[in-house]
């Protein structure tokens, strides 16, 4: 088993989930039928979409409240190949942090269920001037607010 990506402190709110089912589509994919590996940041974004829209912190709605979150750090581990037209998941997995930047867990599942990427995110928080919150600013502290009185599931 691999070393988690993100530390789960005891007294943090438990991670918030996501899942989008997607297939394989032609153009993804090299000569082989197998997903180029350029292809997997697009899905891990599939996935940390549906989960802002899911918790209302969306790239629209952190920018509505001067917030910018540029990706800091990516990162993939590459188990089992997707192939062309295969059925697969994605989860995006939102892990708590007590400083003002979201981490977010991937794993993506193929056809059989079984884990055949995982991968994280960093993204800081900016206003928009480009200026590094160094902590949370208001809109990003009500949300985690909720977060942590257990409002959101």
């Amino acid at each position: 088993m691999q070393k988690p990506y993100f530390t789960i402190k005891k007294g943090d709110p438990e991670p918030l989930k996501a899942v989008v089912s997607r297939r394989v589509r032609f153009e993804e994919t090299d000569p082989l039928g197998i997903v180029w590996h350029g292809r997997y940041p697009g899905y891990f974004e599939d996935a940390r979409v549906a989960l802002g829209e899911k918790y209302g912190v969306g790239y629209l709605d952190l920018y509505n409240n001067g917030i910018i979150a540029p990706i800091k750090k990516l990162h993939f581990d590459y188990y089992r190949p997707l192939r062309l037209m295969e059925r697969f998941t994605i989860e995006s997995i939102f892990h708590w942090s007590d400083a003002a930047r979201i981490n977010y867990e991937f794993i993506i599942r193929d056809s059989t269920n079984e884990v055949a990427t995982t991968g994280y995110t960093v993204q800081v928080l900016l206003d928009r001037d480009n200026n590094l919150f160094l902590a949370p600013p208001p809109f990003f502290k009500a949300f985690r607010d909720r977060w942590r009185s257990g409002e959101l599931k």
